[in-house]
């Protein structure tokens, strides 16, 4: 499997959602070293990965959190019981790495 970490330059939020990504994916029984990172610097990149902000957490190339916004080289926010955050909760996210990766839960 292929995880990407995807931002944009300046993101305030992608050392804490590398990490994230990271603790998820070793919980989840992969190896953190895998995860890659891409730095998405114009639209016309974000437009061909389907990228709606940073940071997205890609699996296999497809976007974790699927939303219908446009394309942009832009922030994102997650929804979380403490209300609209940088990243999703810890347990959202690997909940969406089992469904990817075709697993129930652990």
């Amino acid at each position: 499997m292929d995880f990407e970490l995807r931002t944009i330059p300046g993101c305030p939020n992608d050392a804490a959602a590398k990490a994230l990504f990271s603790e998820a994916l070793s919980l989840e029984g992969f190896a953190p070293a895998a995860l890659a990172v891409r730095e998405v610097r114009n639209d016309d990149e974000a437009a061909a990965l389907n990228f709606h902000g940073s940071p997205t957490f890609a699996v296999n190339g497809r976007d974790l959190f699927p939303t219908d916004n446009e394309p942009a080289v832009t922030c994102r926010v997650y929804p979380t019981p403490a209300g609209l955050r940088g990243n999703p909760e810890l347990g959202t996210l690997r909940s969406a790495i089992r469904e990817a990766a075709g697993r129930s839960a652990v």
